[in-house]
């Protein structure tokens, strides 16, 4: 009879991992970044998150029409039957109830709103932050590269303005101020064009100037 040998016990850290160590931490910060925002909740905005999600739910839809529904039936029997209603037509309960049914659910949606910019400017402060580390690195691997070129005797040493302007890193406020004046240059061109009637489709009234 031949033994089976028993396999050795499995141990995690011997399995070879499925994502590289930095994608790994990449991964972790941003499921870090999720866990504060939600730890950050109060109980009341926790309470504010699952009603909205209720409400976004299309069984809420279908339990709030058959409210509307049965409300306008037991009105409608009352009617036929005994003449008279707690909410005869034209409504006036029902609509109190709706209106304020709307502004609550209108007040729940913007606060949902508002803790999710929130968590939406901590995503893009981190991709920010991420995209400016990676253009140092890519500036520093490119000057790291031209210098073992000009110390290397086997390779030609020329000048290459390309590479020597990818090797410096980008000012961050030179760029934002340069964004800031691209768009105010296109702005500007956007409603000259409209006031000289470049633009198509517009009626000749509204890109006439004035007198």
């Amino acid at each position: 009879m031949t033994t089976v040998p028993t396999p050795p016990p499995f141990n995690p850290e011997d399995a070879t991992p499925i994502l590289p160590a930095h994608m790994s931490d990449t991964i972790s910060a941003i499921a870090k970044l999720h866990a504060d925002h939600e730890r950050a909740a109060s109980p009341i905005q926790r309470l504010i998150e699952k009603t909205t999600d209720w409400l976004g739910k299309p069984r809420f839809l279908g339990q709030f029409t058959i409210f509307v529904a049965g409300w306008l039936g037991i009105v409608g029997l009352q009617m036929k039957f005994y003449g008279r209603s707690f909410d005869p037509p034209p409504f006036n309960l029902l609509q109190g109830i709706l209106t304020v049914l709307a502004v609550y659910i209108t007040a729940l949606i913007l606060s949902t709103q508002r803790r999710a910019g929130q968590l939406a400017s901590h995503r893009e402060q981190l991709t920010l932050e991420l995209a400016t580390l990676a253009e140092q690195k890519s500036a520093k691997t490119i000057a790291l590269l031209e210098e073992m070129r000009r110390d290397n005797p086997l390779l030609p040493d020329r000048e290459d303005k390309d590479a020597e302007a990818m090797a410096e890193t980008a000012d961050p406020e030179a760029v934002l101020q340069a964004i800031i004046q691209t768009q105010e240059e296109c702005k500007e061109q956007l409603a000259k064009d409209l006031f000289e009637g470049a633009a198509p489709g517009l009626p000749a009234d509204l890109t006439a100037a004035p007198k």
